[in-house]
């Protein structure tokens, strides 16, 4: 089975996305439905997807279960969840009760919005990704270079527990890349028990301005860190759209991980998501 383990739905006349009023993201301000993916999932040869968070309000991870209780191809959901609620086991019991609430595998937070870059070692927050854990969810990093610090002392804080690094951190690729970026992801990487999504590269590139050997420089430190088995495919559609189409997004990371071999592309592109997010499929 091969998968995108990072996509998103979203349709802005019903909600608010407050990270989507920059000028620049108005091509993508509009509503993207499991209706639109379809085709391209086809097109590209993927067979399922697991759909992401975008906004922190625990209705939508409601929405996300219900469209995935209707839609096969949607394997899995990470969702959100108010990590500094002191209730927060008992959400997560009514979330997983919900129908399709069985393919609820993780929760992320917009990390890196925060002002606070060390958010993730409060007390509150800690308490609440230990609950997650006690329900057998992932946690999705989604942080930049800044958050770092704070996402490798979680990863030895629950040594037994699983992360995904969302979009490897989002490296500075139109800037060339920063030492500091390449430090402290080998650091985060040698926790152990997180996995890297080589999803949405191109849009830390130049937009108009990019190519598969552009990214590769940063799919190959992503592998040499994390190794083939911790190596995860996303496309991070519809924010790729700014960049390129689902097509050339999903074909420039495919030659970069060709390049690394055809054992690293083929657990990248569905092998991995499953061991990370404790797929049910066959």
């Amino acid at each position: 089975m091969v998968i995108d383990a990072h996509q998103h739905f979203w349709d802005p006349a019903r909600a608010d996305y407050p990270w989507m009023d920059a000028p620049e993201l108005a091509p993508i301000r509009r509503a993207f439905g499991p209706a639109d993916l379809a085709p391209l999932l086809k097109a590209s040869g993927i067979d399922a997807s697991i759909v992401v968070q975008c906004r922190s309000a625990v209705e939508e991870t409601e929405e996300f279960l219900r469209i995935a209780h209707a839609s096969p191809s949607v394997i899995g959901v990470v969702g959100w969840a108010d990590l500094t609620d002191a209730s927060l086991g008992n959400m997560l019991d009514r979330l997983q009760a919900l129908p399709g609430g069985d393919k609820l595998v993780g929760i992320r937070h917009q990390v890196h919005d925060e002002a606070d870059p060390d958010w993730l070692l409060r007390a509150d927050v800690q308490r609440g990704l230990a609950a997650m854990f006690a329900r057998n969810l992932a946690y999705d990093f989604l942080v930049r270079t800044r958050e770092l610090p704070a996402a490798i002392a979680t990863a030895k804080a629950f040594p037994h527990a699983r992360f995904v690094l969302d979009h490897a951190a989002k490296p500075p690729i139109a800037d060339g890349g920063s030492a500091e970026w390449s430090d402290r992801v080998a650091s985060l990487a040698a926790c152990g028990n997180v996995w890297c999504k080589v999803s949405g590269l191109a849009t830390e590139a130049t937009w108009n301005d990019w190519d598969a050997a552009r990214l590769f420089p940063f799919v190959q430190h992503a592998a040499k860190c994390f190794g083939e088995d911790h190596l995860i495919f996303g496309s991070d559609w519809p924010v790729c759209l700014l960049a390129g189409s689902y097509g050339e997004i999903k074909s420039a990371l495919e030659a970069c991980l060709v390049k690394l071999g055809a054992e690293v592309r083929e657990k990248a592109f569905g092998v991995n998501a499953r061991a990370a997010y404790r797929l049910g499929v066959d």
